[in-house]
């Protein structure tokens, strides 16, 4: 039997006076963090752990929970750990499914010297929601997931998704569409769903551009974008990054799609009053996300699928603006994104302003499950 010594970083130095030893971490998976399937079938979960110092001559392995078919009670698998300092890591081939419970342990001639365990990782559908104050949690009503099998991620923790959720660009702490979004997905595939929601209210697309990218009108509210001089603005990149640190924490195809809502910041501004300069024109608006989406793929280093809303509501007497409508829909036709929901529809009954209300958020919510599962359905064929 292959002997390796699992003696990292606080075996491998001295510590200086006073400092305590540092406790093994275990940094994957985390509790409730789902990882995104790779067929319909099966999914690669990460195993990451630092600062263990123990001789062992095997590592074992095990899950157990409920998959897409039967039940999980699967046997410890032995695993060859890679070690890279105080690193040790390895993916593991599991059934989508879940919630599983993840046991590790390190064994030394049969004996046990080390062994830690997560009670909660799904391997299922993850996304990323992003946009402006109806993608984040400025509804009326918190929601929370019904299923209890969907997730939040804040870029370090995952927890059950019960608003407000975590990691949004904003400081808004109302209700979401997320947790109806991921219960409806759930009741559909009955694999865990994720969430990563980096949205932020009374945002333009203009805000959301990479550093540098300029434009000759400035947004309503010129946070997020400075002026270089007379007629030229151009962005910070904040936002841009901020959505994109979410995107790289889960790595390279490691969620489905992103989820943008926004548009009311940008159409019909002149028209609500605020000076005609702030005012851009449906074309301009196609344009900035054209260059939002295909920066956020070559930053990635992925073709990361995009669906774009229609989202223009300001009032029942302001419902649609038709410039801008086409605007989001000629990025559909053009195959730049997929096609979200049509929220413009959602009239006074859904709504808190021009907010959601309680019932606004399950009825968008389900809007995006039912636009999701349209395309989900052809890959999961593929």
């Amino acid at each position: 039997m292959k002997v390796f010594t699992i003696a990292l970083l606080i075996s491998a130095r001295v510590l200086t006076a006073g400092e305590p030893e540092r406790k093994p971490a275990l940094w994957a998976p985390r509790d409730y963090q789902v990882f995104q399937r790779v067929s319909q079938t099966q999914g690669k979960v990460d195993f990451a752990l630092v600062d263990l110092a123990v001789r062992a001559d095997s590592a074992q392995y095990k899950f157990t929970g409920k998959p897409l078919d039967g039940e999980l009670q699967s046997d410890w698998k032995d695993f060859d750990p890679d070690i890279d300092g105080a690193l040790m890591s390895s993916k593991f081939t599991v059934p989508a499914g879940g919630w599983y419970k993840f046991e590790v342990r390190f064994l030394n001639k049969g004996k046990s010297v080390f062994e830690t365990s997560v009670e909660h990782v799904g391997v299922g559908e993850v996304f990323v929601i992003a946009g402006q104050s109806n993608s984040t949690n400025h509804g009326s009503e918190k929601q929370t997931t019904a299923s209890g099998m969907v997730a939040s991620f804040d870029g370090k923790a995952w927890q059950l998704a019960n608003d407000p959720q975590p990691g949004i660009q904003d400081k808004s702490s109302g209700g979401s569409f997320a947790p109806a979004f991921g219960d409806a997905l759930y009741e559909k595939y009955k694999v865990p769903i994720g969430i990563v929601s980096t949205g932020a209210g009374a945002t333009s697309v203009r805000q959301w551009l990479p550093k540098g990218e300029r434009m000759s009108n400035p947004p309503t509210i010129e946070s997020h974008v400075k002026k270089i001089e007379d007629g030229v603005w151009e962005s910070t990149g904040d936002l841009f990054e901020g959505l994109m640190k979410r995107v790289n924490a889960l790595g390279k195809n490691g969620f489905r799609a992103i989820l943008w809502h926004q548009g009311e910041s940008d159409a019909g501004q002149a028209r609500g009053g605020y000076p005609a300069i702030k005012q851009i024109s449906g074309a301009q608006y196609a344009e900035f996300m054209g260059k939002l989406i295909k920066a956020s793929r070559e930053r990635a280093g992925w073709e990361i699928p995009w669906f774009t809303a229609q989202a223009t509501y300001h009032s029942e007497k302001d419902a649609a603006d038709e410039e801008f409508r086409a605007a989001q829909k000629s990025l559909w036709e053009k195959g730049v994104a997929f096609e979200g929901p049509d929220t413009d529809a959602l009239g006074k009954e859904y709504r808190a302003g021009v907010h959601f209300n309680a019932k606004g958020l399950q009825a968008h919510g389900k809007m995006w499950a039912e636009k999701v599962s349209g395309y989900l359905d052809k890959a999961l064929e593929k």
